[in-house]
């Protein structure tokens, strides 16, 4: 394997690569030129990557694999499921990507993750974790009395397999024992001293078909030693104990083989192609470097698990905190205050702007892995012991949560807090990473307090209203800086359910505003000259002054960066029904279909959200 210093600016030359289009152009390469192939893929994924930004560390990780997989298995035809598809960027490149891959995460561009819609190689989307051993089932299952038979293969990473749902499959395939391969790329560690030696030694051992026939006690010779089969299971069985971790995996049902080296293409080529050939389930444990093949990234595994595009660094010295900076800020600030306070988030440590607080406040800080649902159950067993929980999590992943949230907190009305990141349209990630349910899903829960805040400062107070609050409360708030409002550094509280009235205009027709997107509100309203109100609460909503403006207006205009269905607005027209308000409405938000990958500006001008287009809307309506 090739190491490299920088990700090259320039098209790398890679003569081999230029040849493969789909994976029937590599199948006839020797194993020296798949080594020579790999090499090129890796540099070509960093050019490419330096291009477009997106994920890298992971496909860096999984080169290697990617070419052995796409060599030994016959693939469409054969089901290749791949795990959350941040490693999945070679397999793109490999699959009739390669020219547009630059593309990728951008406006019109190549989906970040795997997606049917986009290559018949893709035969399931992906985008959070931990699905893929599932699902691989599931196609397993269905072909297992097909004629044609077909191959079914998951790859899945160390931090996927820290998913329930991951070990629900497990344990599922080892009931029904399809003829399946999952693959578990451990990347968490470098290459160690147990991948190697009498570990690989063994491992190749129980891979080969001669131990295959041993174990099946096929052979004549084996015939007249009917005890053998049961004397190699036994022997197998004692040396993985002694020299493999997988114990847990044979337990469930499943052959484990591993770990290997999943840079070593003559190894893979041996196991997996031995593999192929195995009934039942199969379990083979690799291990990789995550950003393998270019120094920087091996040394900061996390830095490098995304990277934007190459270009000249900014010299502004004053650059504007994201929201996940205001919550850092203001959860180190109120735990200094409160000795309560505990930090929970499923492996969201960098990304919710908890590193700081996690190295200040060691032990009040839990990080659970990927682990949602027991996130927020461990959440309310803090609050029964007088605690004080905050639950870090992104608003797409509570959706996975969503039991616990009713059943194990609002329902006996426990005291944690939730800081929703990333809730609306977050730009890159698409619509599987997009916080768009949040609102419509959590507004038809009794006992609980929804916060919405326009900006920086109204997000430092509603979190910290949300934690005074003795119940379950959650602050919304988007991913990426704000509009640079002047933050209060106390820890000032909101009135629980009391609105803002921004301006005062006309009382014909009433503008609603629900989060984020007041900046774009407050252009529109002021060349229309409409009354704004700032509603920031969703739930509890502020009835009197809803009472106030409403009863004598035409028309009032609502405005979310979330699900028009079931959202804030809803909830408005809900209260009119219930006051007997006779009153027309626009609701504005994001419309009942998924939004494509983009930028977050793009995705907010595609669903009609901009200053102009909100005011095009209006002028309309008036």
């Amino acid at each position: 394997m090739k190491i490299y210093t920088e990700i090259p600016e320039i098209k790398p030359i890679t003569p081999l690569l230029d040849k493969v289009n789909f994976p029937t152009d590599l199948r006839s390469f020797s194993s020296h030129e798949l080594k020579q192939l790999a090499d090129e893929l890796r540099e070509f994924l960093l050019y490419s990557v330096g291009i477009s930004g997106g994920h890298l560390g992971s496909g860096l990780g999984v080169v290697e694999l990617t070419v052995v997989l796409h060599y030994l298995f016959n693939t469409p035809e054969d089901n290749l499921v791949w795990d959350v598809g941040h490693q999945a960027y070679p397999h793109k490149i490999l699959t009739g990507r390669k020219k547009t891959i630059d593309k990728i995460r951008h406006k019109e561009g190549l989906a970040p993750f795997p997606s049917r819609a986009e290559s018949q190689y893709d035969v399931f989307g992906v985008g959070h974790s931990s699905t893929s051993l599932g699902a691989a089932l599931g196609m397993a299952l269905a072909n297992k009395d097909a004629v044609n038979k077909k191959h079914t293969i998951a790859v899945i990473g160390d931090g996927a397999m820290t998913a329930g749902m991951a070990f629900e499959a497990l344990s599922h395939a080892g009931h029904e024992k399809p003829n399946i391969l999952f693959i578990l790329n451990d990347n968490d560690m470098s290459i160690s001293e147990n991948v190697g030696g009498l570990s690989n030694y063994f491992s190749r051992i129980w891979a080969s078909k001669l131990y295959k026939g041993i174990r099946k006690s096929g052979s004549s010779f084996l015939k007249n030693l009917p005890q053998a089969h049961h004397l190699a299971r036994k022997v197998e069985t004692q040396m993985k104990a002694m020299v493999a971790p997988g114990m847990i995996f044979e337990e469930l049902g499943l052959n484990y083989i591993g770990p290997i080296d999943g840079h070593n293409i003559d190894e893979l080529l041996e196991v997996i192609g031995n593999l192929k050939e195995f009934e039942g389930p199969q379990f083979l444990h690799i291990i990789t470097k995550k950003g393998a093949g270019l120094d920087a990234a091996e040394v900061d595994r996390i830095g490098f698990h995304a990277i934007s595009k190459i270009k000249p660094k900014d010299s502004s010295k004053n650059k504007s905190p994201k929201y996940q900076d205001i919550f850092s800020d203001w959860i180190v600030d109120t735990a200094k205050q409160d000795q309560k306070l505990i930090a929970i988030t499923p492996a969201m440590r960098e990304g919710s702007g908890l590193v700081k607080f996690s190295k200040d406040f060691p032990d009040r800080y839990y990080d659970v892995a990927i682990a949602e649902q027991h996130a927020v159950t461990l959440a309310a067993g803090f609050a029964c012991e007088g605690k004080k929980p905050i639950v870090a999590i992104y608003s797409t992943f509570l959706q996975r949560a969503y039991d616990q949230l009713i059943h194990d907190v609002a329902l006996q009305e426990l005291d944690v807090t939730f800081a929703l990141d990333r809730a609306g349209l977050v730009g890159e990630d698409g619509p599987t990473h997009s916080g768009n349910y949040d609102i419509a899903y959590l507004r038809c829960i009794p006992n609980l307090v929804i916060m919405t805040p326009a900006n920086e400062s109204e997000t430092r107070m509603m979190l910290s209203t949300a934690y005074n609050y003795n119940g379950p409360a959650t602050v919304r708030y988007p991913r990426g800086t704000g509009p640079k409002s002047e933050i209060d550094r106390g820890l000032a509280s909101l009135e629980i359910g009391k609105a803002n009235l921004v301006r005062k205009g006309s009382d014909d027709v009433i503008f609603l505003n629900f989060g984020s997107l007041l900046h774009e509100a407050i252009a529109a309203c002021e060349n229309l000259n409409l009354t704004l109100i700032d509603m920031r609460f969703v739930k509890p909503i502020d009835k009197d002054i809803l009472r106030r403006f409403l009863s004598k207006a035409n028309l009032f205009v609502s405005l979310e960066d979330g699900s028009i269905a079931g959202g804030a607005g809803s909830s408005i027209q809900e209260f009119c029904a219930e006051e007997n308000i006779i009153i027309k409405s626009k609701l504005l938000g994001i419309p009942d279909k998924f939004i494509d990958h983009a930028s977050r500006e793009e995705m907010i001008e595609e669903v009609g959200l901009t200053a102009k287009q909100i005011e095009e809307t209006l002028q309309q309506l008036i």
